[in-house]
């Protein structure tokens, strides 16, 4: 009965609270509130809100679209966003003190994979601190960011932690990171649907160039060079326009179950290796990420073998994905479907590994040398920074891709020979030299541009059809 009564005056006092703030910024007693009378009133009371902050707290709490806010619309906006600030605010008190010093700032920020100085976190620290002491208190945050939807913390989590979603069309990738809150609230989910969509459009877009690639990897050599310009022309040839698709839709359907795998497995391989309960370092980010990227790939890896088969596939020779599964293990047997497979796993780790370490120190080189009044780094810095990472990756892990193909493709190929890795690589090297390694290479790198550009959209513009704010 205590507990009711408590929580009763409670309500009541936050109601209160809740039509004394609104009294105050109804400046023409509309009985709404819109984005110039919330940006004007939160000046007046010396609340400092963030670039577009009104606009955006106005847009997520107008449900019935009349460009304001009535009392309702107002009231339930800060219910929800007190609740998730609550969340946040515990996920960072890592001590459960009731405060949060700059160290907690620092490590909970290196568990999303944004790695910060001492005097960044406390930059960052400073900014919230209210009362001067280097530590935040639930008062001082929550009047902090009430009225600030994105900005510092906050802001360096969302800009820099979903930077992984950029899809290049390999599937090598570290899994994205999601705080306590988007878990307990469901977000999750909705950004990994986001992603898997962009990822489709994406490869849909960079399609051509995709099989491109594949057939220079199996058919160029030094007797039988293929150009860009020639390789193309040879495809329209054999099966016309709609050729040069062959293989995405495969590709595109691996991606739901490949991404669903690799999340689950590195939320289980991160409780595993984390040395601290909570808290998980870049290396054990790195080891985690590449085992579940391995388990993904391991239970996806007929579906690549397949992939591999249907974009080199002539005109007539299957009739669809089924078939194709059905004459490989006919022809072949079950050991078909994980030709290639050592070679695949090899390349996870020093694309995985270069691309988290290139993005990282890319990521805070910005935020040292750049990030001054926001931490948002804006569209052209993400994607140079996504796409230079992912570029070195490839570098590095091309050759054993190039390889892997190949052994894919062996049976499919007249007069191939079916070799093991070693022999393979070094049949590779006698004939053709080191830069035989990497045939293909330049319709890969120039697909990377446009697959990052393409899946930053679509995720941006899915991320804003699933309602999932900004």
């Amino acid at each position: 009965c205590t507990l009711k009564q408590k929580r009763g005056k409670y309500s009541w006092r936050l109601l209160l609270e809740f039509v004394e703030l609104f009294a105050k910024l109804d400046t023409n007693k509309d009985g709404k509130v819109d984005v110039s009378e919330l940006k004007a009133g939160l000046a007046a009371m010396g609340i400092k809100s963030g670039k577009g902050a009104a606009q955006k707290i106005v847009s997520s709490g107008d449900k019935d679209q009349d460009d304001g806010l009535d009392f309702n619309e107002f009231s339930k906006y800060l219910k929800e966003h007190e609740k998730k600030l609550r969340l946040t605010f515990k996920s960072l008190d890592k001590n459960n003190d009731g405060r949060i010093d700059y160290a907690e700032v620092k490590q909970s920020l290196a568990d999303l994979g944004v790695n910060i100085s001492k005097e960044a976190a406390e930059k960052i620290l400073r900014s919230i601190d209210a009362d001067g002491t280097m530590t935040v208190d639930w008062n001082e945050w929550k009047e902090h960011f009430l009225f600030n939807p994105a900005t510092n913390l906050q802001e360096i989590i969302h800009y820099w932690k979903h930077s992984t979603v950029l899809d290049i069309g390999d599937s090598l990738t570290i899994p994205d990171e999601f705080t306590e809150e988007e878990k307990t609230t469901g977000v999750w989910w909705k950004q990994l649907t986001a992603g898997a969509m962009a990822g489709a459009v994406s490869r849909t877009g960079t399609a051509p160039l995709d099989r491109m690639k594949v057939f220079m990897q199996v058919h160029s050599s030094k007797s039988n060079k293929i150009s860009l310009v020639g390789g193309f022309k040879q495809m329209l040839k054999e099966g016309g326009p709609t050729s040069l698709w062959r293989g995405n839709g495969i590709n595109v359907l691996k991606i739901a179950p490949e991404t669903a795998i690799k999340f689950m497995a590195y939320e289980q391989y991160k409780k595993l290796l984390a040395s601290d309960a909570g808290k998980i370092e870049i290396h054990e980010r790195f080891m985690a990420g590449s085992l579940a990227g391995a388990t993904a790939q391991t239970a996806i890896y007929p579906m690549e073998v397949l992939k591999t088969r249907l974009t080199l596939r002539k005109t007539g020779q299957y009739s669809g994905m089924y078939d194709c599964a059905k004459k490989i293990l006919k022809r072949e047997g079950v050991k078909a479907f994980y030709k290639g497979y050592i070679p695949n796993m090899l390349g996870i780790i020093p694309y995985a590994g270069i691309d988290l370490t290139v993005y990282e120190s890319l990521k805070n080189f910005w935020l040292s040398h750049y990030a001054k009044d926001t931490a948002n780094p804006g569209i052209f810095v993400l994607l140079g920074c996504g796409t230079i990472s992912s570029t070195c990756g490839q570098l590095a892990s091309y050759p054993l891709a190039l390889v892997r193909t190949r052994m894919q493709a062996q049976a499919s190929v007249e007069g191939s020979e079916q070799l093991p890795m070693g022999r393979l690589v070094k049949k590779i090297l006698e004939k053709e030299g080191f830069f035989g390694l990497y045939r293909g290479i330049l319709p890969n790198f120039m697909k990377v541009i446009p697959a990052v550009s393409i899946s930053y959209v679509v995720y941006e513009y899915m991320r804003s059809g699933l309602g999932i704010q900004k």
